[in-house]
């Protein structure tokens, strides 16, 4: 059980048109937020509008849920993040994910398999160049740095920057039991996605048993306002009919197989079907309302208020909510939390 929720906001990537959400950003921070969180997938990118952001405020915490690991070089990304970082007085969390083998492979041209063990020298090198204790090198065979081959005059580095903190936290995206136990293990803290408070420990207790005191773990949540739940429902539908069915191939989706281990096997490999076979509508109203009812806050504010105390005795630390815009929901949701 969390002693104290946070929360914060999630923003998401943009999706078919540029999307400037400073004012929602502003709002947060003003009613005390703990953190914005951006996204990418395979259109804008995360550094960039969280940059944006980071300009315009002065306290809330800057996450990126997640940075695609196969965007960028693990050099690349930690001189993204010890830039960030400085600029914004050290308030950047750095949010990585594996992502999918669609993704990878068809959008960033680079091998998937092993995702485990690219992770793990990820983080190691990530962490190289923020501590600047020495040259980075890695033997690979992932990330080889030096790398072999090629003009033969590579050498190791250190970066002539001094980052502001040599240790910035790393939180995980994950949803495989063995890349949760890996965020457990190696990392400061998970970012879940689609997952229901009251099955964490059923599901995942087993991968998070080792984590540290201190761990995070910063839920995003579908969260709508509203009195007629029914519309609610069928808009919290939309993202999950879209993973389950678009986000992965037809024989290896990672989503798929989570709402499977969340006891809905049957119901998603239908949703999948329906969507690939260009049925998106018909996939969107095959996902059962339990499902989206349960891993998203939806409803008046009293019910929202109600299904609130399901979070609060699970271990999410965080609660990252995302598709509110306005700041007179996002203090309602502030008050609820705060009791």
């Amino acid at each position: 059980m969390s002693a104290d929720l946070k929360l914060g906001v999630n923003v998401g990537y943009w999706q078919r048109e540029p999307e400037d959400q400073t004012d929602t950003v502003l709002a947060a921070e003003r009613l005390g937020y703990d953190a914005v969180f951006t996204a990418e997938a395979y259109g804008s990118d995360a550094f960039t509008p969280l940059t944006w952001y980071a300009a315009r405020t002065s306290r809330i915490k800057l996450g990126t849920a997640v940075v695609q690991m196969s965007a960028r070089t693990p050099a690349a990304t930690a001189m993204h993040a010890l830039t960030l970082d400085a600029l914004s007085g050290g308030r950047v969390i750095l949010g990585l994910g594996a992502s999918g083998p669609q993704v990878v492979e068809g959008w960033y041209g680079q091998p998937f398999p092993k995702p485990l063990a690219r992770t793990r020298e990820y983080l190691d090198i990530v962490r190289q160049v923020w501590r600047r204790e020495e040259p980075v090198t890695s033997a690979g065979p992932h990330y080889p740095l030096p790398l072999p081959g090629g003009a033969g005059l590579g050498k190791p580095l250190k970066s002539i920057v001094h980052p502001v903190r040599p240790e910035i936290p790393v939180y995980l995206g994950a949803e495989g039991p063995k890349n949760v136990a890996l965020a457990a293990e190696a990392t400061q803290g998970w970012l879940p996605l689609f997952v229901d408070p009251e099955q964490i420990e059923p599901v995942f207790g087993a991968s998070l048993a080792g984590r540290p005191d201190g761990f995070e773990i910063a839920a995003t949540v579908t969260t709508i306002v509203t009195d007629d739940l029914a519309s609610a429902l069928e808009f919290a539908k939309i993202p999950l009919a879209f993973y389950i069915g678009g986000m992965g191939a037809r024989d290896r989706n990672f989503h798929l197989d989570l709402i499977g281990r969340l006891g809905y096997a049957e119901e998603a490999a239908r949703v999948q079907e329906l969507f690939l076979d260009g049925r998106r509508q018909e996939a969107i109203k095959a996902v059962p309302d339990d499902l989206a009812d349960s891993i998203s806050l939806l409803g008046p504010i009293g019910r929202i208020k109600e299904r609130m105390r399901l979070w609060r005795d699970s271990p999410v630390t965080t609660l990252l909510i995302a598709g509110v815009k306005d700041e007179p929901t996002l203090r309602a949701i502030k008050e609820v939390v705060d009791g």
